[in-house]
């Protein structure tokens, strides 16, 4: 799926206001739902000619999370098998385009984040596309701890190769082949793999009873190509999701463009309106250890939490990160940073992601507060993210460091939006300013939102330990927080009832924003 975004015709924006960019909606091909065998699958009667009956299934690993079989809709013949060159994919059209486009998969009932484990994985594949899209779905952030390997050819090769090596966890093959020699060949490839292999086959029959007859015999998962690399990721996370993990959280990364910019402070109060406002439980995490503001912003003094989440990362477990954490709210979490010069603070990368992964299975939404510094753990913190807002002021230093961040994250994360862009404190008395049409035209990113400057605000609010919700509620930098924090949990503010609502003028966050201006 292609992730190029071109640059949209900008609104004209105002120094008193802001904008901003509900986000995307992914526009998949549109085509029929599938296609099925107007005869009963032969699977209920021996497939090898004469007076051998079939043998009992083979021992693939069966899918441990169940799945939804394809639509079948169309009626074809074991004869006339879709043609392979066909670009004919219901499934991979519809989940890819509607729901795996920038969207967690749908696992068990329940939405999801995909995180796969370090494992090897495999992949022999017979169509261009179909490798084309595996190498992309390689180099995604979310088979970074996976190696893939990735060899042309499809059942037959990977049964040539299993003969003289052991199996990995994963073997993904392909045969584009009728379904009876599709089963013949699966079954040959269950003579050469180890117990507890698991297999995912992608064929060209999208019917229901060849995927129910792979199922028993052992497939974890049955797709139809041609494939996109976001299905894919996203079948090869539910076959390795763990149950005893429900979901796993969604980290939200805010970065500075430059010293001064205001992440810190963004990041606290998105993150505050995330939890007071829409009412979902959200972790803040301070990696800033030496200058960290987490602590002084929500008015705590908690110890050294994530500091010592980092020290002894292989020790972690949910009482002991329970432990660590300061409660500011009911439903807002605070990992501190010490914020002191005592130590050296000389942190390996892996440290910081099993420190996040670990914090991720704690709370739906985790919100990372990033230092303005450049190290190896920065770019692979900015790089596995499942959100990254950039915050940037409208000058000249800013729009060249966002364009660097922005150019790099783009290029490490192929198959997921663009990184946000809020530009703060604009509108500062006296000083030339990049206007906000020419800055996200530089970057080739709409800025999702444009905070004002409100230095009496921010500054009392600072001061006091206090969020902008609580020390300045009906300001417009309030507004713009509840707006970005929307945006970035992909949820909207639940409306109020009773006398509140009425109040309020029972009207969606977003109503005052496409009002029509006088």
């Amino acid at each position: 799926m292609s992730n190029a975004f071109a640059p949209r015709p900008f609104e004209d924006f105002e120094d008193d206001e802001f904008d901003l960019d509900m986000g995307y909606v992914a526009q998949g091909p549109a085509g029929p739902t599938g296609d099925d065998l107007s005869q009963p699958f032969p699977g209920e009667a021996p497939i090898i000619e004469g007076d051998v009956e079939r043998r009992p299934p083979l021992q693939f690993t069966a899918p441990a999370v169940p799945t939804a079989p394809p639509v079948p809709q169309q009626h074809t013949t074991l004869s006339e098998p879709e043609a392979p060159g066909a670009e004919f994919n219901p499934v991979g059209d519809l989940v890819a385009g509607a729901q795996a486009a920038f969207s967690p998969p749908v696992i068990g009932g329940q939405t999801v984040e995909v995180s796969v484990p370090r494992i090897a994985i495999h992949v022999f594949a017979e169509r261009q596309d179909t490798l084309a899209a595996a190498e992309r779905a390689g180099q995604d952030r979310r088979l970074s701890r996976a190696t893939t390997q990735i060899r042309v050819g499809g059942v037959a090769a990977a049964v040539e190769a299993y003969q003289h090596e052991p199996t990995p966890p994963l073997i993904v093959v392909e045969c584009l082949k009728d379904p009876q020699t599709l089963l013949w060949e699966v079954d040959q490839l269950a003579e050469v793999c180890d117990a507890g292999t698991k297999v995912v086959v992608i064929g060209a029959t999208n019917d229901i009873l060849l995927f129910r007859e792979l199922m028993r015999r052992g497939v974890s998962e049955y797709l139809v190509a041609p494939l996109q690399p976001l299905q894919l990721i996203a079948a090869i996370g539910g076959l390795f999701a763990d149950p005893a993990q429900p979901f796993v959280g969604r980290s939200i990364a805010f970065v500075g463009a430059r010293g001064g910019s205001g992440a810190s402070s963004v990041a606290h109060n998105t993150a505050y309106a995330m939890s007071e406002r829409i009412g979902a439980n959200t972790v803040i995490v301070d990696y800033d250890l030496p200058f960290g503001t987490a602590g002084l912003d929500f008015n705590q003094d908690p110890l050294n939490g994530v500091a010592d989440a980092l020290s002894q990362p292989d020790r972690l477990d949910p009482v002991l990160l329970d432990r660590m954490m300061v409660r500011c709210t009911d439903k807002l979490s605070l990992f501190a940073a010490p914020a002191t010069l005592d130590t050296d603070w000389e942190i390996s990368s892996e440290a910081f992601e099993e420190v996040t992964t670990q914090i991720r299975a704690t709370a739906p939404f985790v919100v990372l507060d990033l230092p303005h510094v450049w190290s190896s753990w920065m770019r692979r913190t900015l790089i596995s993210a499942d959100e990254v807002v950039v915050v940037a002021t409208p000058d000249l230093a800013s729009l060249r460091n966002a364009k660097n961040m922005i150019d790099l994250i783009k290029q490490g994360r192929p198959n997921d939006a663009p990184p946000r862009l809020v530009l703060n404190q604009v509108g500062v008395p006296g000083r030339p300013e990049i206007p906000a049409k020419e800055f996200g035209a530089a970057l080739g990113v709409h800025p999702s939102l444009i905070i004002p400057f409100d230095a009496k605000t921010f500054g009392a609010a600072a001061n006091n330990g206090q969020m902008i919700l609580d020390a300045g509620a009906k300001t417009k930098a309030a507004e713009a927080f509840q707006t970005l924090a929307q945006i970035v949990s992909r949820r909207e503010i639940p409306l109020l009832a009773g006398p509140s609502a009425a109040k309020a003028g029972g009207k969606s966050m977003f109503s005052g924003l496409f009002r029509k201006k006088s």
